[in-house]
């Protein structure tokens, strides 16, 4: 299905090079103010063209196009589109006879037959991450005092900050790409949001975020790094009868249910799977493997637009959970 959530509904539309991509909200309270230029400061932050990201830049100017009345929203389905117009569709014409190597050419025509519009990635696409950024501008206001502060503090394997526009430049003269790992960290989140098990911050956030495309890893607080540690090491301490921790392994949340402190989340990003270099890949037309070159534009490092989209995929699992706990 293309739709998340239990009371914040979340679904989005549409395919890269298609007539529009788009996100329908079902379950968003009546009374919140919005606007198309809410919408702006967090849809500037996915944006393209800058270095190392693909040269495909769309004005991603939003439309609400239904569940909003005299600035406010109405409680109904609110419904908001962007329009695609810089497309060049032929550039992708090959790859339904050979799939590009770890992208979903191959599993998307298997799964729906050779039916899927295959253009730019379709459906699969990351322009489709426009209707996750707007939705998370809705969940946002949704948490009211809830804060973000989202960071690449890894790319290309490096922790040093001085060194990744070399690593991505390197990247682009090399024809390839990169990856890299995203931090979000939010305040503000009461104590309480969350249910045991299936329900809880962990597993709603990481299905949210799993969900964004080139997501490959998800970890809260010290994540793996648990592993290494004594339960002496572990365990946050807590100092004062609001809950507050010395030490905040957990990354915020204990039992599945939020804890008061900062919710700590980090997520890796593969390298782009589409680059400029030469692969070996089946052609399903000849029956052979043979090379394949790519055309197109595409992002070298997809993590430098990738922040706001984690951060906004956060926000929407919380703002669903928030809800539930409302009720």
């Amino acid at each position: 299905m293309n739709s998340f959530g239990r009371v914040f509904r979340v679904s989005i539309f549409g395919e890269s090079h298609g007539v529009s991509v788009g996100v329908t909200l079902d379950g968003v309270p009546a009374g919140i103010e919005l606007s198309e230029s809410d919408l702006m400061a967090d849809l500037a932050r996915r944006k393209s063209g800058g270095f190392g990201t693909t040269p495909r830049v769309e004005a991603d100017l939003p439309q609400i196009v239904s569940g909003v009345w005299q600035g406010h929203t109405t409680g109904a389905p609110l419904t908001i589109l962007f329009s695609n117009s810089n497309t060049r569709s032929g550039d992708y014409t090959k790859l339904q006879n050979q799939p590009r190597p770890s992208h979903a050419d191959y599993t998307g025509a298997q799964k729906f037959d050779g039916w899927n519009d295959p253009r730019g990635g379709g459906h699969f696409s990351g322009r489709l991450t426009l209707g996750v950024v707007a939705a998370g501008v809705v969940a946002k206001k949704i948490l009211g005092a809830a804060a973000f502060q989202t960071q690449i503090v890894e790319l290309g394997g490096s922790r040093c900050a001085d060194e990744w526009d070399g690593i991505v430049a390197d990247a682009v003269a090399d024809g390839d790409s990169v990856g890299g790992v995203i931090e979000c960290r939010v305040t503000g989140v009461p104590v309480g949001v969350g249910e045991p098990f299936w329900d809880s911050v962990e597993s709603v956030v990481a299905h949210a975020l799993f969900a964004v495309p080139a997501v490959k890893g998800v970890e809260f607080g010290a994540g793996f790094e648990c592993a290494r540690m004594r339960g002496s090491e572990h365990n946050d301490m807590i100092i004062d009868a609001q809950g507050t921790t010395a030490t905040n392994h957990a990354g915020g949340i204990a039992g599945g249910i939020s804890n008061g402190n900062e919710i700590v989340v980090r997520v890796a990003v593969k390298p782009t799977a589409s680059i400029g270099r030469a692969q070996q890949t089946y052609n399903f037309a000849t029956g052979q493997v043979e090379t394949l070159e790519i055309g197109g534009r595409h992002d070298a490092c997809i993590a430098l637009r990738a922040g706001v989209v984690v951060e906004c995929a956060v926000a929407i699992a919380l703002a669903d959970l928030m809800l539930i706990n409302k009720k």
